[in-house]
């Protein structure tokens, strides 16, 4: 069974240390480079669906989750606040406050929504060791979120693009969803008092998920605190379940926060994450492919591997236009090994360029793919357009 927590390591993904604590991963050269392919593929799927892209600090006032309502229904997930020149700062637990702060930072028109903005940044929120796990329980999160700001008969539509780009972005990565879930509300004071309020909201997801024919599964208490969300959930190789992409529709912030469009209008706020928080992800992806990432997002797309020390200029020249091209690539010299030794140390690569005196008489290489097929000389170009995502 692939479990994240041996192969990551093995791979070169993660390691902790107890200097930096618990749920504090760091990411290794390997899992820096799936993160960045992963990232840089995210980015430009949300791109091509309208969104603008924004940064936002990772601190807060206080006063901020009090405004947003995290402070009341959810301080027990957060950090204490730091004391700075006798104001209250906390590391923020979600990015939505301060993503109503950047539509309210101006005067919007109606003809300008839907606004789609949308970041990858860390948020924080204060686990108990006891649930702590690797990459999929962590307390510094990197978290794919955006937030449409919308007029509330554009609601459903916008839902409904949000899950579009989630099931894209599922099918590009290799990711099966175990199933899909209408998170909603529970009972206690976790949750906002405004039963009119979850009724409009979880009548737009029940109607989103009833118009593309998906089934569900209704669960109490599992919404967020300001309202019901659809929770994609996806399944590790020993069946326990987590939720990696939502959509949410919120009337609570857009009222807490006083935004508006010309008009005196209202929006709705629709929080939507494609695929989550980066560790979680990347944690289902290590055993969803057991390291055999798709070429995209390996770690090394490309290995040079010269038959002898006669070919290493020819097989350094192959190497430097690999990574003119874009691949992730390296040099495996022929003094680590038999050549059959060094494409067995790299088994995982998804393009391996044999150089021998032929391909170095030719300046080229033969390429041999991860199973075992003969692709022969293809350049090194086509290599690097058939290692990019598709859209």
């Amino acid at each position: 069974m692939n479990d994240h927590r041996r192969l990551g390591r093995e791979l070169g993904i993660f390691d902790t240390d107890p200097l930096i604590g618990s749920g504090l991963p760091y990411w290794l050269p390997a899992g820096a480079a799936v993160r960045k392919a992963v990232e840089d593929y995210v980015h430009e799927l949300e791109r091509r669906g309208g969104y603008l892209h924004v940064n936002s600090p990772v601190l807060g006032k206080r006063e901020l989750y009090e405004r947003s309502g995290h402070w009341a229904h959810y301080a027990d997930d957060m950090f204490p606040p730091m004391r700075v020149g006798g104001e209250e700062f906390v590391l923020r637990p979600s990015l939505c406050p301060h993503h109503a702060l950047i539509y309210r930072s101006r005067g919007r028109g109606r003809r300008e929504l839907p606004l789609r903005i949308a970041e990858l940044g860390g948020m924080y929120r204060s686990e108990l060791s006891g649930v702590l796990g690797g990459l999929t329980r962590v307390r510094a999160i990197q978290l794919n979120d955006g937030h449409v700001f919308c007029a509330p008969e554009q609601a459903a539509a916008e839902v409904s693009a949000a899950l579009d780009l989630i099931e894209a972005a599922h099918a590009q990565l290799g990711i099966s969803a175990a199933r899909h879930r209408l998170s909603l509300r529970g009972d206690g004071a976790k949750f906002v008092d405004d039963p009119g309020m979850w009724e409009r909201s979880e009548a737009v997801l029940r109607a989103v998920l009833k118009e593309r024919g998906r089934d569900f599964d209704e669960e109490r208490g599992e919404g967020a605190f300001y309202g019901p969300k659809i929770d994609i959930q996806i399944a590790d190789p020993a069946g326990r379940e987590a939720t990696l992409s939502t959509v949410q529709v919120d009337y609570f912030q857009p009222e807490r926060f006083d935004l508006r469009y010309a008009g005196g209008d209202r929006p709705v706020m629709v929080h939507r994450s494609v695929v989550g928080g980066i560790e979680r992800l990347v944690a289902h992806l290590v055993e969803v492919h057991g390291g055999a990432f798709p070429a995209w997002m390996a770690p090394v797309q490309a290995v040079v591997l010269p038959v002898s020390d006669a070919e290493l200029p020819a097989a350094e020249d192959v190497l430097r236009r690999c990574l003119a091209a874009g691949l992730r690539a390296e040099l495996a010299p022929a003094d680590r090994g038999s050549l059959g030794a060094r494409i067995r140390a790299h088994r995982l690569v998804p393009y391996q360029l044999v150089v021998g005196p032929r391909e170095a008489a030719g300046s080229g290489a033969s390429v041999r793919l991860r199973d075992g097929r003969q692709a022969g000389d293809v350049p090194v170009e086509r290599l690097a357009a058939e290692a990019r995502p598709l859209f």
